[in-house]
């Protein structure tokens, strides 16, 4: 779940507002598959950590608030396996 936040850099960064390090987010955007797994929620944390509002990245905290406002869209671009798995939920 946490690469498909990084495909949307730009709505975790206005989630956590002032104090988000928007750099920290290393990698590619279009191609978040390609982070690897044990790197993406210490570069979430990293991100966030001194943000006033929210606090640091919290799984069990953040992450569901913030997956509702991520673009679906952006998500697919960035990740072939969403896409596929999108792409079966429009079917059923």
């Amino acid at each position: 779940m946490e690469a498909w936040l990084l495909a949307d850099r730009n709505t975790v960064a206005k989630y956590y507002g002032f104090g988000f390090r928007l750099k920290a987010l290393r990698g590619d955007e279009r191609n978040v598959e390609a982070i690897l797994k044990d790197d993406l929620e210490p570069r979430l944390i990293g991100a966030s950590k001194d943000t006033k509002t929210k606090g640091r990245y919290d799984k069990g905290g953040h992450a569901f608030d913030i997956l509702a406002e991520i673009s679906p869209a952006k998500v697919e671009a960035g990740s072939p396996h969403a896409a596929l798995f999108n792409a079966f939920l429009r079917s059923l």
